[in-house]
């Protein structure tokens, strides 16, 4: 017999992820971390948990198992659960297949699973009356990718009703890290009996411990359907291996944590880090590596258990690094080939957060406009902004896509800001980089119609931002420093250059009448009719500790609910003086916004949408069309940059003679990848705009300034404005002379 060997490879650092996030792209926060550490020199092995249990259990050995022990335990008791159990063996037949299609491994598979009756099918293919209505146009592979992820969700159905109920697939026992604001549900809950899905994570986690060996073990916890996860990995850690040092950070934490008291969450971590983690985790990993106790005048933003109770230090001298000295976020280690892609509902911008993977990417620390009060703009991660030089952004873009084969890149900034985007674009088309990338943003001025032309240029395919509650009065209120005819001008200039526009929509926000709830819905509808805004997606308010109206919530005519904190604090239940239940307009405005969204209901007065009485709306039905007709004033921007994203004209010389006088002429000729524009000028004129283009073409680095322009024209002919307002430079303009 021959002997087995496990060869363990001994690291300094396992980052972890734990169930569950997104099945089509890792969460960044551990890529991040890596980058950074890598930079420090040592030896760090990343691993994504939720995708590695998500495989494990929806495999066909695994489902079996799970058939015969919800059929041992009865645990089938509802009809939706006795349905997928009947049609047990059609599931397992095309389990594997379905996994590896959505993959991205057996694209043929989806005439097979467009076919009519091949997959099995319950509750979630309810919906499937709409499928042509809504895929008509989008293509076989992504109809099939729909059908294929209503097939995984009916599975994730039959694991909540008979095997375990805290189960989802982009959340694991969320309820339980909600609204937490003790610790007692949620520990006693660790210390019950594990789940089946709580041991598949075990096992693996089990098997990278043994493999890798770690001094310190770090869970990224960005949600709270990460939570319960991260809790059961460091109870079973800290009863096997008591040596290694658990560390807990990521968004979770640095939220809701801030108020913890509770010495129990102790029993599981060694500590808690809070906003950036890469100064804190590299500090607490000396002093374990000098094998000395974790020293209070030595950690930056950590909670510790102190003599007994929680304390929170920040004492270290050194300063948090820049962005720039980060290092590039390595995806190595995490299965990039195998995560799924899945397209769970119709909304375009959705399915770019499901489908296909993303290298995730920040612009910019914080947000450059950090004043909406809505938002928690007092923790660092909103309120420090250090953006990051275009130079060195496009630099880890090349080096992610050497290392990971793919050139999808979603930044994840607060709000990407426009400056910035400006000079990635340039610098993307600098070096002929072919990239597809996304981002959010501010619906603000600055993004003219010509930056937008330049952002699609540079590979840019969707941008998605918050109009909120569209209304002028309550974005005043909120700080958003946009308008409504605003927002409906950038989402024109955005659509009309290609460009994908989602919002993100808000109701319930503190003094919302039920009329302006009606008005907003009527702003949406007036933007989708007119074309301008692609998508978008409807949130209830949700008062939060660390925002402006969280610390002065009388101003907001808001009355809090506070409860003791001793573990979660965040959300923050309150009464709000108009004493509107803006919960009973949920569906109606997200039944109106699905049918906006198909091109259809616009001729449905916005109050039907509602099975209630509402007021009619008071918006005038042209206010978003004659917003857009507002015309553009025609002016010199000195300090505007010219930018030439065309291909060199092709030249024809000729001469031309009126009333005696001879002239010689240009004619030139502009291809694009559609379109053909001639322009024709006087040969002076004409070898002095070649020039111009040659000289600010996008592959040059640095590009004269409109001002720069005009002197240089003056110095040779007259009237500046004259030639560049005039139509056949405007059409030129139109074609890609761009002034940014």
């Amino acid at each position: 017999m021959k002997q087995l060997f496990i060869y363990t490879t001994l690291k300094d650092i396992l980052l972890v992820t734990p169930p569950f996030t997104q099945l089509n792209t890792p969460y960044p926060a551990t890529a991040y971390l890596k980058g950074f550490l890598n930079t420090k020199g040592l030896d760090v092995y990343q691993m994504d948990l939720g995708i590695e249990v998500i495989l494990e259990l929806f495999s066909e050995d695994r489902f079996k198992t799970l058939f015969d022990f919800a059929y041992e335990n009865d645990t089938i008791n509802t009809a939706n659960g006795q349905r997928i159990y009947a049609l047990r063996g059609q599931y397992l037949k095309y389990l594997d297949a379905v996994v590896l299609f959505l993959q991205g491994h057996n694209p043929t598979l989806a005439r097979l699973i467009c076919m009519d009756a091949v997959l099995p099918q319950a509750s979630r293919f309810d919906q499937i009356d709409d499928l042509e209505f809504a895929f008509g146009q989008m293509g076989m592979q992504d109809k099939a990718k729909h059908l294929a992820t209503l097939f995984l969700e009916d599975l994730s159905d039959f694991i909540v009703e008979c095997i375990d109920d805290n189960f989802g697939f982009s959340r694991y026992a969320e309820r339980l890290g909600q609204s937490a604001n003790n610790f007692d549900e949620l520990y006693n809950t660790l210390k019950g009996e594990s789940s089946i899905v709580d041991q598949i994570t075990i096992d693996i986690l089990k098997e990278r411990l043994a493999l890798h060996k770690p001094k310190m073990l770090c869970f990224s916890v960005p949600f709270p359907g990460n939570l319960y996860s991260a809790f059961k990995c460091a109870q079973y850690v800290k009863q096997v291996h008591p040596d290694i040092t658990i560390v807990m950070g990521g968004g979770f934490p640095n939220t809701e944590l801030r108020s913890l008291t509770d010495i129990r969450v102790f029993e599981f971590f060694d500590c808690i880090t809070l906003d950036d983690g890469e100064l804190p985790l590299e500090l607490v990993y000396k002093a374990i590596d000098n094998n000395v106790a974790l020293n209070a005048s030595e950690l930056k933003r950590t909670l510790i258990l102190n003599e007994g109770k929680v304390e929170y230090f920040n004492n270290a001298v050194h300063s948090d690094y820049k962005q720039s000295e980060l290092g590039t976020p390595d995806y190595s280690d995490l299965p990039l080939g195998k995560y799924i892609s899945v397209i769970e509902i119709t909304n375009p911008m959705h399915s770019l957060w499901s489908d296909g993977r993303w290298n995730k990417l920040t612009m910019a620390h914080g947000c450059y406009w950090g004043k909406c009060t809505f938002c928690d703009i007092s923790l660092d991660y909103i309120k420090i902004y250090e953006p990051i030089a275009a130079s060195i952004l496009v630099d880890r873009m090349e080096t992610i896509i050497d290392q990971t084969g793919d050139r999808g890149f979603h930044f994840v900034d607060e709000a990407a800001p426009p400056a910035l985007m400006k000079a990635l674009a340039l610098e993307i088309l600098r070096r002929q980089l072919t990239v597809t990338w996304w981002t959010n943003i501010r619906f603000e001025k600055n993004f003219t119609k010509e930056l937008c032309v330049l952002l699609k240029a540079s590979g840019c395919i969707a941008v998605s931002g918050g109009l909120e509650v569209a209304s002028d009065r309550l974005l005043k209120l909120i700080d958003k420093g946009v308008t409504v005819s605003q927002v409906a001008q950038v989402t024109r200039n955005f659509t009309e250059s290609g460009i994908m526009v989602h919002s993100y929509l808000m109701y319930g926000f503190p003094s919302q009448t039920i009329q302006e709830t009606i008005d907003s819905l009527e702003m949406v509808r007036q933007l989708f009719e007119l074309g301008v805004m692609q998508s978008g997606f409807w949130h209830q308010f949700a008062l939060t500790a660390h925002s402006p109206i969280g610390h002065e919530p009388e101003a907001f005519g808001v009355k809090p609910l506070y409860n003791a904190i001793s573990f979660a604090n965040n959300d923050v239940a309150f009464e709000d003086a108009t004493a509107i239940d803006h919960s009973k307009f949920s569906y109606g405005l997200k039944k109106s916004l699905f049918n906006y969204m198909h091109g259809i209901g616009f001729d449905i007065p916005v109050e039907d949408w509602f099975d209630f009485g509402v007021p009619e709306s008071s918006i005038h039905p042209d206010f978003i069309y004659d917003a857009l007709q507002q015309e553009t004033v025609l002016k010199l921007k000195p300090n505007a940059k010219v930018v030439w994203l065309g291909n060199v004209p092709f030249v024809e010389e000729y001469s031309k003679t009126k009333k005696g006088m001879h002239y010689n002429k240009l004619r030139l000729t502009f291809h694009d990848n559609v379109e053909t524009f001639q322009l024709n000028l006087d040969e002076e004129k004409g070898d002095w705009l070649l020039d111009v283009l040659e000289s600010n073409g996008v592959l040059q680095s640095k590009h004269i300034t409109l001002g720069q322009l005009k002197k240089n024209y003056e110095t040779q002919f007259e009237d500046f404005e004259l030639f560049w307002f005039s139509k056949s430079l405007q059409g030129l303009r139109a074609f890609g002379l761009l002034v940014l």
